[in-house]
Order: C-alpha cells, then structure tokens, then sequence
C-alpha cells in the first residue's frame, strides 16, 4: 500500500496471472505468418492486453459492484482469447500440445479471476 493506504492493481495476483498470459501470448504471434500479423495476431494481442487491463480500470473504480463488472468483462476478454488460440489451431500456427498448454493456463487464470469476483461479492455494500 502507499501512503494513502491504496493497494495497486499490480499486487493483485489475478493482475499478475493475466500479465503473464498477455506477454506469452506477444511471443507466440511473432511466429504466425506476416499476413496474420493485422488479424489473427492483432485480435489476440488485443484480447489478452484486455483481460489485465480491464482487472486493472476495475480495480481503480469505487464500487465493488463497478469492480466485478469489469472482472466480468475481463471474463470475457479471457474466453475470447480462448477463442482466438482455437482458431490459431485450426489454422496450424499452433499445435494441439501448445493449444493445451495455453488451455490449462487459461483455466487456471479464471479459477483465480471468479474467485476474486467471489470475494468482491462477499464484501459489504459501500455507502
């Protein structure tokens, strides 16, 4: 915490899990062909910066209500890159080990993010 006893966003594990994600996944697309580099590869950098950075605006906001909206989102952004490293698969840029890999970090990263959504949902209602 600082000094006005605000914890940031970067000490929150989910924040830390999903930074990971978004730069592994900034490795991987330099390997796909250049032709996918404003597609495939643009939609999956985006959806993966998106996981972290909607953790973060959430966690700058008020409410805890405004909070899991955004962790909600996050959610989303999460199973959207699921998505995309599906496709990448279908399209032999990634293989099936590969594509596992990246599944069981993916589950893992929501386990931690619906428990963090579990935890805002038990805290008291701000005044």
């Amino acid at each position: 915490m600082n000094e006005t006893g605000y914890k940031s966003f970067e000490k929150l594990i989910v924040w830390q899990k999903s930074r990971d994600l978004k730069n592994e996944i900034f490795q991987l697309v330099k390997s796909f062909p250049p032709e996918e580099k404003f597609r495939l590869a643009d939609q999956l950098i985006r959806s993966s910066r998106s996981i972290n950075t909607q953790i973060a605006e959430g966690h700058g906001k008020r409410t805890n209500k405004d909070k899991i909206k955004y962790c909600m989102q996050a959610r989303g952004s999460l199973s959207e890159t699921l998505n995309h490293l599906i496709d990448a698969s279908d399209c032999t840029y990634v293989s099936a080990e590969l594509l596992r890999y990246y599944r069981c970090k993916i589950d893992e990263l929501e386990r931690i993010l619906n428990g963090y959504i579990k935890y805002l949902k038990s805290l008291p209602p701000e005044r």
